[in-house]
Formats: structure tokens, sequence, C-alpha cells
């Protein structure tokens, strides 16, 4: 598998290609799906059917174009579907992994299908880049598309599905602004990553710019993980190199309007702390730390970006730019990025994931190495260690100078090094590991007590050999053991239905943390992520609901 964060979320929007023998007509078979917009039932002269596993409901082109207004064409050469409306251009072909939206590639979870002649496109993702709002009521299996320009009494806001999900009925999630009862969870915490990178889980690219929208998604988000019995969030706040909130430092992150630099209108994370908290939930500020961006295009960064403020400190690896750890002074920025989000926010906790030096590919930090090596070290691979030991060390000091109280912890790849290269690792053949091939010296860190918290990302399942489970958790709670930084393991929901060893059944994620229950160590667990748990893998949610309330 992939070994980094940013591989882990690629993963999540791969194309799932469906199986070709699904035809039109046997959709048809199943109860019918009604489409109504504003309140008007939208014809279709070819039913509308939903993709299994990925969940995604598809619509012949033509119900675009007649329905909702807005101009289409099809290049059968290119085999690409274009719409326009307004302002508006989208354009996605068969078996790609991305639309094109204006001038963004955008990730889909179902690409276009040609069906028996007929192009289907997927509605959700139309619906929201047009501007509508989508609402799936499973009971009735009827969709309604919501312009805004008829009043609507509570509208519920998008799920990040639509369609089926695998449940087997049950009642609704609240998805009123009012919080429900806090969960009881006898001290151990139950939380979820909310990726914000490509609007992955908040918020939709179809609320772009608008206020209202943005933060009943959220509340939406909130409501349904509290049903789940979640009782943390760890929202991605920096995930470039930018911002989900107002700061003097960094630009406001594109991931909330569509353009880097511009103002939603609101202040996002104030928002979004202060609605955990009536939930009676924590709130972690997750950063990308040295992430500058996801590619190596420059022309869409706004003017006080870091890669034009200090392209000194930039770093090209693999076409992704990253603020090389190397330079004093570029850590000391990101630290004071993190300061003004420490000092300004009632957040419970700073949370960083793996994005220290890249796991792969050339990372060119040969002059660095040369001209801010004042300790005399000897091999690159040791000073780079010592950057990001300097890094982790300071962040931690800075945020208890000025707020004991809130939690510092880090989510390092699940494997710090294999036993064949230290006979103190864990037993794992892993292609990669944390120590040697991203620099971090996770039990540095942990010795030392320059952290809270550890959520090593353990994505295997129990019988995936060359990085089980149970080793794993094994392993990590021998580290954290007779030290004060608690151990929360993250898990991988996103794998379930894969073919990768394991995931065919929901039963593992459950069987995962009977196994926790093994080891006093672990208090907790991080779910990846807030998207993949929405869709109810395999019937996970259900399983998890047997599991936390028995």
């Amino acid at each position: 598998m992939k070994v980094r964060k940013w591989s882990m979320l690629l993963l999540m929007f791969v194309l799932c290609i469906p199986a070709m023998g699904m035809s039109v007509q046997a959709a048809e078979t199943s109860p019918g799906i009604s489409i109504y917009l504003d309140g008007q039932q939208i014809k279709s002269d070819v039913a509308p059917y939903i993709i299994p596993k990925v969940n995604v409901t598809m619509v012949p082109l033509r119900v675009i174009s007649e329905s909702l207004g807005a101009e289409v064409s099809w290049d059968q050469k290119a085999q690409t579907a274009t719409i326009l409306k307004d302002s508006t251009v989208l354009s996605m072909a068969i078996n790609q992994k991305t639309a094109l939206v204006n001038d963004s590639r955008i990730p889909l979870d179902a690409s276009v299908q040609n069906k028996q002649g007929r192009v289907m496109v997927p509605l959700r993702f139309v619906s929201e880049q047009l501007g509508l709002q989508v609402n799936w009521e499973q009971s009735t299996r009827k969709i309604s598309l919501l312009t805004g320009n008829v009043a609507v009494v509570s509208p519920p806001p998008p799920q990040d599905i639509l369609g089926e999900t695998n449940d087997s009925g049950g009642a609704p999630a609240d998805i009123s602004g009012t919080p429900g009862t806090p969960v009881i969870t006898n001290g151990s915490l139950r939380g979820v990553w909310v990726s914000t990178v490509f609007n992955l889980d908040w918020p939709s690219t179809g609320s772009y710019g608008n206020q209202a929208k943005q933060q009943q998604e959220y509340i939406q988000l909130l409501n349904e993980l509290q049903t789940m019995g979640m009782n943390a969030v760890f929202v991605q706040v920096r995930p470039s190199a930018d911002a989900l909130y107002p700061s003097s430092m960094v630009p406001w992150s594109k991931y909330l309007t569509g353009t880097q630099g511009k103002s939603p209108g609101y202040d996002p994370l104030a928002f979004m702390v202060e609605e955990t908290h009536k939930r009676g939930m924590q709130f972690h500020a997750w950063f990308n730390p040295f992430r500058a961006n996801t590619d190596a295009k420059t022309d869409q960064l706004a003017a006080n970006h870091v890669v034009k403020l200090h392209p000194d400190w930039i770093v090209n690896s693999s076409n992704k730019l990253y603020i090389n750890p190397g330079i004093p002074q570029a850590r000391q920025q990101i630290i004071a990025e993190v300061m003004e989000v420490v000092q300004n926010y009632n957040i419970d906790g700073v949370h960083l994931d793996d994005y220290f030096y890249p796991s792969n590919g050339a990372f060119n930090d040969d002059a660095t190495f040369k001209a801010y090596n004042s300790k005399k070290i000897a091999t690159k691979a040791d000073w780079r260690r010592d950057n990001i030991n300097s890094f982790v060390q300071q962040l931690n000091q800075s945020i208890k100078n000025v707020k004991p109280n809130v939690q510092f912890g880090i989510s390092p790849f699940g494997v710090w090094r294999n036993i064949a290269v230290d006979q103190t690792g864990s037993d794992t053949k892993a292609g990669v590991t944390a120590y040697d091939n991203m620099y971090a010296d996770v039990r540095t860190w942990i010795r030392q007590g320059w952290m809270d918290y550890v959520t090593p990302q353990i994505y295997w399942s129990l019988s995936f050999a060359p990085a089980q489970y149970d080793k794993l958790v094994t392993w990590w709670s021998s580290e954290v053991r007779g030290t004060n930084v608690k151990l929360y393991i993250g898990h991988s929901p996103y794998k379930l239905g894969t073919a990768e060893a394991g995931w065919q059944n929901a039963q593992e994620i459950i069987n995962q943390l009977n196994y926790n229950t093994l080891h006093p160590e672990v208090q907790g667990s991080v779910f990846f992520s807030a998207k993949d748990l929405r869709k109810n893998p395999l019937g996970l949610l259900q399983a998890l609901s047997s599991y936390y309330n028995r």
C-alpha cells in the first residue's frame, strides 16, 4: 500500500469501476428512484441507477440538459461529456478519475458511463457543481434537488454519498442544529479525521462561497458522527500551507471558495469549534506541517503563499511542493502559524499527520545539509531526523508555554522500523518506515515526552502478513508503556470492500477494536475518514453501534 497520508487520501477517490454486466434494464428492476427539482418531479426516459459500493446515483445526460437548464455536449471521439451552466463548465470523460471544473481538477467517486448507448453521469456531483442542494431519502428512494429559489423548511444538507447505504434502515440522523446528548464513552476517545483537501469530507465543492450551506453541512456531519458514537473530530485546517480561518500569515484555503486567498465571508474554524463543543465533542486542529502544495503548479497560488514569498524554502519532490524542514527559519514560521490557531481558538488539540519528509522520490536538500548543519551531524539521514526532532520539540514547548491544557498529538505512519533492520522494531516487512523514509523518530518523541498522544496509522488487517494489525498494536503499546503519552489507534474503514487481505467484512474493524482492549495502553481509536464512515461500508455503522452500545 501507499505509505503517506497523501497516498491514503488519493486512495479515497480513486475510481471504482462498476461491474460491466450491470445493465440499465437490470437497474430498473429494483425499486424506482424518483427525482424532484424544487418539488417538481423530473421525468427520465432511462431509469436512474445506483453503482454498488461507491453508492453513486447515475442519470442520463439528457436529465441535466432538459431539467437543470444546462447546456450539454458529448464528444464521441474523446468520450467526454461537457456541461455548461452560468459560469460553470464541467468536463468528465469515461474512465477518468477526475472531472475538470472550470480550471480545477476535482476527484470523482464514479466517472461517466456509457450504458447501451446512453451517456450516464453522477447526479450529485453535477448538481452540486451547478449550485444545487441535494437530499436523498432512503425510505422513499427520492432525490430532492433544491435551487434555493423556493422556501424549504429545515432542508437537510447534502451527504457525502447519494444512494443506498448498505444499512438496514433505522432512525435517520438528527439534521437540525440542535446537538444531541453527549456520548458516554467511559473515557475512551472515538475520533474521526475530517479531510478538507480536495473537499474530501467537508465542505463540498457545491458549497463554495456559500456560508449557510457550509455551516449546515458541518452540522449534518457532526450530528451523524455523534449518532455513530464518536466524541472527537480531527479537522484539517491547514491542508496546503493555507488556512480554513482568517490568518495574518497564510492565505485562505481554496477549498472554501474555489480560489486560494478568497475569503468565505465568515470564520469557519470558529464556527466548527463552537458547534463541536456544543455536542460535548473534542476539536483537534489538524495541520499538514511541511506540505506546500498538492502539485507543482504555482499560477493559482495566492500572493502571500509560502511558495511565492519564500521560493528558496520550497523543494519539488515528485511534482509536489514541500517546505524544506532543513531550514530553521521555515520550521519557525510553521510553528508561528500553528501558534496563531492555538492563541486565537478554543481548540482541544493540535494534530500533525505524517507530512515530514516525503517517503519516496528525490528530495534535493544537499545545499541545505551543508548550510544548516551546525551540529556537524555526519549523515544526511540523521540530520533530517534531527530537523524533525527539533521541530516537534519546539512546537510542543510553544504550545505548552501558551496553553498547557491543549493536547499535542502526531499521527505517524504505522511502522516505525522493521525488525530486520532494528531488533527493537516491529515484526513487520513494510516497504518503507517512519524512521528510515519519513525521518520521523517517533520513539524519541515518545520517550522525551514531546507530545501528549500518538496515533499510528495502522491501516492493515489482522491477516495482512507484511504488517499485521495485532503485531503493530502490541509494538506501539510497548513503546508508550511507562510514559505519559496516550496511544490512540488509527483505523482504515476506507479499505472495507477492497481486495486487500482482510477487508471483505466489516467485522475486521470490530475485531481490531476487540484486540485493542487487550492492551490498556490503547485509550481510543481514530477513523479515516468521515466520508468513508458515512458511506457505511459493508454495514460498518451497525457493527460499530452494536460494539459501542453492548
